[in-house]
């Protein structure tokens, strides 16, 4: 078989799933080539992915990045693999992330900068036809029925790289959509699976990031300890996969060992299995249909002791349940969850509201969002918008009681 040559565009390049996006890339060689990267604000990172790579465009988050970033692209010498010019091109912000996202030369765009920030970007080149590796959860969550629309437009699956739909994907090519009865989500628990309920007032930012089992970014950490990341996977899974609410449960399995299962009707069970290491899945987002030999990740079974399973406590975790009123009431809901959830985990990381806050901000926004339906891209940026404008206020109000009864 003639090895494939695939040129890559990657949304959010400086990010943790950017970087390990790389790496595969790297420990692949002849594979792949990176014509385009939109990263953030991180241009020492940036900067040594462009040498590496050597991308005809690059994005960054703000103006007052590019003069910086070009200068010290000619102190090193850098130009395109293209040889086209001295640099690489620059741009910047939404049009910048919109130049990668659309470049003529990428067949596959990695989708993995965090927050709303890449939606646009994503969506436009799933209309352009191309090949999109999604790992952004807000492309589904905010505007799962426009995307999968534009998709199956375009002819084009989107391939999964988040652990679990990753795993769903590979189980369901054991058997026809037709014969799935439903799709089992796996979720750690997080660091306060075991913690006393009365205890989680008082969680501080740095216990809620020590994940126990993945490194990720701050955001997603958090996420996973209130369980929101499992309702937004709720969410996006009836997208990707085309089955119903009701179709998706989620169990608790601390070991992170089982990515997800897909139980068939006639009671079959299929089960992803791998080590926690995102490499895993985004090599086999890259290179799919195909399954290419790896030396660098395995799962070591002689450490594998024991797989537990529990139920999940909406108790515990009721960012679970609002996701999953929000997918079930649909229009603007889910798109309001995933701003409100951003504001409220960034207002909790900066000490501004307690971890039991984040849930009582996303309702409290839930509540006052209407059931809009979205016909265009404009309408789910202007409903994102409004609902991070409601979360302000609503943390802002919270912030006034909590030093009112202190």
């Amino acid at each position: 078989m003639t090895q494939s040559f695939t040129k890559l565009a990657i949304l959010g390049s400086t990010g943790s799933i950017g970087r390990q996006c790389l790496a595969v890339v790297e420990s692949l060689p002849g594979r792949f080539g990176v014509v385009a990267l939109a990263a953030g604000s991180n241009l020492d990172e940036l900067v040594g992915q462009i040498e590496r790579h050597r991308p005809e465009v690059v994005s960054v988050a703000d103006k007052s990045k590019v003069d910086e970033l070009a200068q010290r692209l000619r102190v090193k010498g850098v130009s395109p693999a293209s040889a086209g010019g001295p640099l690489p091109t620059i741009h910047h912000g939404r049009e910048g992330m919109l130049a990668v996202g659309t470049h003529a030369a990428a067949d596959m765009v990695v989708s993995a900068a965090v927050g709303v920030v890449g939606l646009e970007a994503t969506y436009e080149a799933i209309k352009l036809g191309k090949t999109v590796a999604l790992s952004n959860k807000e492309v589904l969550v905010a505007a799962g029925e426009l995307v999968m629309a534009a998709a199956k437009k375009s002819g084009r699956e989107l391939l999964p790289v988040d652990s679990e739909h990753n795993a769903v994907h590979q189980c369901l090519r054991g058997g026809e959509r037709g014969e799935v009865r439903r799709l089992v989500l796996t979720a750690s628990g997080g660091p306060f699976r075991k913690t006393p309920l009365a205890a989680l007032q008082s969680v501080t930012p740095e216990q809620a990031l020590a994940h126990p089992n993945w490194r990720m970014g701050n955001r997603i950490t958090i996420d996973s300890a209130t369980m929101m990341n499992k309702g937004f996977e709720v969410i996006e899974a009836r997208w990707l996969f085309g089955v119903q609410p009701n179709q998706i449960d989620v169990v608790v399995h601390p070991q992170s060992t089982i990515h997800s299962m897909v139980e068939f009707v006639d009671g079959s069970v299929l089960a992803q299995l791998g080590p926690t290491d995102m490499r895993m899945p985004i090599q086999y987002a890259l290179t799919y249909p195909e399954r290419i030999a790896s030396n660098d990740v395995a799962l070591d079974w002689s450490k594998l002791r024991r797989l537990d399973f529990a139920k999940v406590s909406t108790r515990r975790f009721p960012c679970l349940r609002l996701a999953k009123e929000a997918l079930k009431k649909g229009g603007a809901l889910p798109c309001a969850l995933n701003a409100a959830d951003e504001i409220a985990v960034a207002a909790f990381l900066e000490r501004r509201l307690p971890f039991l806050g984040i849930a009582e901000v996303i309702e409290r926004v839930l509540a006052r969002t209407p059931r809009t339906r979205f016909e265009k891209m404009d309408d789910v940026l202007t409903a994102d918008k409004e609902a991070r404008r409601m979360a302000k206020e609503e943390v802002d109000r919270l912030a006034v009681t909590a030093a009112a009864a202190s």
